[in-house]
């Protein structure tokens, strides 16, 4: 089970790291129609693991709450929510598509405060990965380490382009070489995530279907806040709503099949 924890802690920080690898072999940033189809598709699979990997296991945890099974999974859903509501707050970040920067203000790097806006999107993504492991190794939980895996492995799918797309825009200000490490930086926080939950987990009672809802909370609202924003904005936003659409058929036939 620890070679699996790792595996599965460390898969989604290699699909980012791929992804900001594109610096050395693509000449221009990624065209805005694929961008659009990119960004739609992660929010597919964010989606679909909120739901199939996170909110319906915390609600079956809490089957011996009867009609009020349904509590852990609201209350740690809006949690997540809270939590990354205050981190774009208290945080100063940037977003690819805006001029002006979020949160309190600072004297930072454009290129820095970009990959902040991406840190504080993945850390919902690491912590998702570590709740179901550590789901997968409890006794309490019908979660199995193949459905953590299939969770790991789907997060890595969509942090490719991830990956891409925060690195390609910086090659230019920064050059190749920090922009790669900017890309990798950003999904550091991720594997970070995964053992923090793993570990606290571990140590509280009773905690794991809210910390289940908690990170389906916080990925549900990088999904509304930003992806879909982003991949809707413009002319022919509907090549979006398709990667919304493969993203999440995709991440949903993962977790069923393989599951």
């Amino acid at each position: 089970m620890i070679t699996a924890m790792f595996l599965g802690v460390m898969i989604p920080f290699v699909g980012t790291s791929l992804g900001a690898a594109c610096v050395f072999l693509l000449k221009h940033s990624i065209k805005p129609k694929i961008q659009k189809g990119l960004l739609g598709f992660a929010a597919g699979v964010m989606v679909a693991a909120s739901v199939w990997s996170l909110l319906i296991p915390a609600m079956d945890m809490s089957d011996s709450m009867g009609k009020l099974a349904f509590l852990p999974a609201s209350v740690g859903f809006l949690t997540g929510i809270a939590f990354l509501l205050a981190m774009d707050k208290l945080i100063p970040h940037l977003h690819m598509d805006k001029d002006e920067p979020e949160g309190p203000r600072a004297g930072w790097k454009k290129s820095t405060m970009m990959m902040l806006a991406v840190t504080i999107h993945n850390i919902p993504e690491g912590a998702s990965v570590g709740i179901v492991l550590a789901a997968a190794a409890s006794s309490q939980t019908m979660i199995t380490a193949a459905s953590a895996m299939v969770l790991s492995i789907g997060i890595a799918i969509q942090n490719f382009p991830e990956g891409a797309i925060i690195s390609l825009p910086m090659k230019e200000e920064a050059g190749k070489g920090k922009a790669f490490l900017y890309g990798v930086l950003s999904g550091v926080v991720e594997p970070i995530a995964a053992v923090a939950t793993i570990f606290l987990s571990a140590y509280v009672e009773g905690i794991l279907p809210y910390m289940l809802a908690f990170a389906a909370g916080a990925m549900i609202y990088v999904v509304v806040e930003e992806l879909v924003p982003e991949a809707a904005e413009g002319e022919q936003s509907d090549i979006g709503t398709i990667g919304f659409a493969v993203g999440f058929v995709l991440m949903m036939i993962m977790d069923v099949a393989l599951g």
